[in-house]
This record gives C-alpha cells, sequence and structure tokens, in this order.
C-alpha cells in the first residue's frame, strides 16, 4: 500500500540508489511525493535507475570519500531547492566470504570504507543541512549481521555493528531537534549484493531465517518508509529489524 502524498514538498537523497534497497526505497518515497537524488557509484547504472523510478536527480560520487560526500551532499541539496529532509544511507558492498584468519586486508578496509566511514560521513554530512531546516529523518540500512555476526563475513557483520553503534549515538545527539535517526537490520533479502557472496554463504542465510524465505525489497522500503516519515517522532537511535523471527533481541 502506498500513501500518495505522505512525502509531499519532502526531498531525499538515497545512497546506493542504483539497485537493491537504495532502488526500491526511492522508487517508494517518490511515489509518495518526495523529490529525491540519488546517488551511487556508477553513472550509466544512476541513469537506467534514474528513468526506472523518476528520480528528480542523480549524483555519481564514492562514500567512502568524505570530499566527494561533502560536494555531493551541497550539489544534491541545490538540486532539490535547497533544503533536505531525509537521507537513505543505503549504499553497501558484502565484501568475500572467508574465515577471519584468511581476510584479506585490502578486502577488510574496502567493506569498512564503504560501509561504515561512508555511512558516517553521509550522516555527517546531512545534520547541519536537517539542523537550518528544523527537520530531518536519517534511515541506516544496517544488517542483522551487525547484531548476531555471520561467520565467513568478518568484515560485513564488524561494519554493520558499527552502523548501529553510530545511529545510536547520533540519535541521541539529536534527540532534542526534529531530526530523528534510526536504522534498519535486514536478514538476506535477495538484491545485487548476492552477487558478491558464496553460494554457501547464501545458503547459511536463509537456513537461519525461521520464515524459511529471504525477505523483499518491497517489504524493506515499507518499513523505511515510515521511518521517513513524520510519523516516526518518537523513535530515535533505534534499529528495526526485518528478519522473518531471526532476531533474538
Amino acid at each position: 500500500m502506498n500513501f500518495p502524498d505522505r512525502f509531499k514538498g519532502r526531498t531525499a537523497i538515497v545512497t546506493g540508489g542504483a539497485s537493491g534497497f537504495g532502488q526500491a526505497i526511492a522508487a517508494r518515497l517518490i511515489a509518495e511525493g518526495a523529490r529525491v537524488s540519488l546517488w551511487d557509484l556508477h553513472e550509466d547504472a544512476l541513469l537506467a535507475a534514474r528513468q526506472a523510478c523518476g528520480a528528480a536527480h542523480i549524483a555519481a560520487l564514492d562514500v567512502s570519500d568524505a570530499d566527494q560526500v561533502a560536494r555531493g551532499m551541497d550539489a544534491s541539496v541545490a538540486a532539490l531547492g535547497g533544503k533536505l529532509d531525509i537521507l537513505i544511507a543505503s549504499a553497501g558492498i558484502s565484501g568475500p566470504n572467508a574465515p577471519v584468519r584468511d581476510y584479506p586486508l585490502a578486502a577488510w578496509r574496502q567493506v569498512v570504507d564503504v560501509n561504515l566511514h561512508g555511512v558516517f560521513y553521509c550522516d555527517r554530512a546531512a545534520v547541519p543541512h536537517m539542523e537550518r531546516n528544523g527537520y530531518g529523518r536519517i534511515v541506516n540500512i544496517a544488517s542483522i549481521s551487525g547484531k548476531e555476526g555471520n561467520p565467513n563475513a568478518a568484515a560485513y557483520s564488524a561494519s554493520k555493528a558499527g552502523v548501529i553503534g553510530l545511529t545510536k549515538a547520533l540519535g541521541k545527539e539529536l534527540a532534542t531537534t526534529q531530526i530523528r535517526v534510526n536504522c534498519v537490520a535486514p536478514a538476506a533479502v535477495r538484491t545485487p549484493l548476492f552477487d558478491q557472496m558464496s553460494e554457501a554463504h547464501v545458503a547459511f542465510m536463509l537456513s537461519h531465517i525461521p520464515q524459511g524465505r529471504f525477505g523483499t525489497l518491497e517489504e524493506i522500503a515499507a518499513l523505511v518508509g515510515w521511518l521517513a516519515s513524520e510519523e516516526c517522532s518518537f523513535n530515535s537511535g533505534a534499529v528495526f529489524d526485518a528478519t522473518g523471527g531471526r532476531a533474538t533481541y
């Protein structure tokens, strides 16, 4: 179910917006009235996503580069009319599947740079715009692996645990303002991220979901839609599970 006017007059930036969670969430926000700037690494993928969902603006940049994020934030806010209401920090990579003792050092750095540092850079750059606006909703995409840890995915698990800690800290910092900061911790949802994982790891993730199925992009987008809305007024620094029964706390 969509709410066509829920985001009328609202502006949003969605990172990782060319596919997966990001594109599905952006499509939902746009369908409900928001003007959205899509961020991703590759311009060709962004152009295709823009055509598919009707985004108002696109920006090809690397979220693991703080300078690119700062410049992109200013450019996107200007393109959206000078204000920012919503940030969805969705960009992420899975990295290889390997035990800690064998985990490639370069891959570890890359996963943490994108998944944790990238979210930090985006949140940090968004907050001043939201403070000037007197309103904001930040939704960071974490993972159930950030709570429970997945074997042979230490970098991904650690980076998503970091996103959860960042969300809790920033939510408390901004609790007396009209800016709300929350995160979503999904179990496995079939996205292009699966292409970076081994078949054995995908099977492991499925085996731990009590409902016996993967989540859908639409289910995640529906939850994020509420977190990005005005109705989400008394929740901040919180973690919202979407795990088919897997989460235990």
